[in-house]
């Protein structure tokens, strides 16, 4: 989960809907980054992990909704302001290469904003094709090369010790 505008107001608001949709779901630490790709406002991004009996595409058909919802045009640029983008970075050990969905997330292995509040959410998940887990997976990234800020929050997603749980697995 990331957004670069209004981005506490519009992370706590995916992340509450994001709670409905999928009870029980955990939410890491929310962190600062600089814009990747382009010149722009700061990020803050935060990993969510649930459990579901949903099929894949019927997840990202939710995190579509919800991201309309908090006024994301899918057809905008995208290396541009986001009001809110969500991923799937994981479902599971299922490995996928579909035009729109490729499992693990490609660039999962390579963006900070990512891996690190994954790691700090689930860090005993093992990555389905680096086969290494994603704690192994973050103290072996160049943290110092693509610092994350931690920030303090309050709401459904933010605050706290992390929880530990997968990214999104099939129930």
């Amino acid at each position: 989960m990331g957004s670069n505008v209004e981005p506490e107001r519009n992370l706590a608001h995916a992340a509450a809907q994001l709670a409905r949709e999928f009870p029980g779901a955990r939410f890491s630490p929310w962190f600062r980054n600089r814009a990747v790709g382009f010149e722009g406002e700061d990020f803050i991004n935060l990993v969510a992990g649930f459990e579901t009996h949903l099929p894949v595409q019927a997840v990202l058909e939710k995190l579509h909704a919800i991201e309309k919802a908090c006024g994301r045009e899918r057809a905008a640029p995208r290396w541009a302001p986001r009001a809110i983008d969500l991923d799937v970075l994981l479902y599971g050990d299922l490995i996928c290469d579909e035009p729109g969905l490729k499992l693990p997330r490609p660039d999962l292995l390579r963006r900070a904003y990512m891996l690190g509040p994954l790691a700090e959410l689930a860090p005993g998940v093992m990555h389905p094709t680096a086969h290494l887990t994603i704690g192994e997976l973050w103290r072996l990234f160049d943290q110092g090369a693509h610092p994350l800020h931690p920030i303090a929050t309050c709401g459904p997603a933010g605050g706290g010790e992390p929880e530990r749980a997968a990214a999104a697995k099939p129930a």
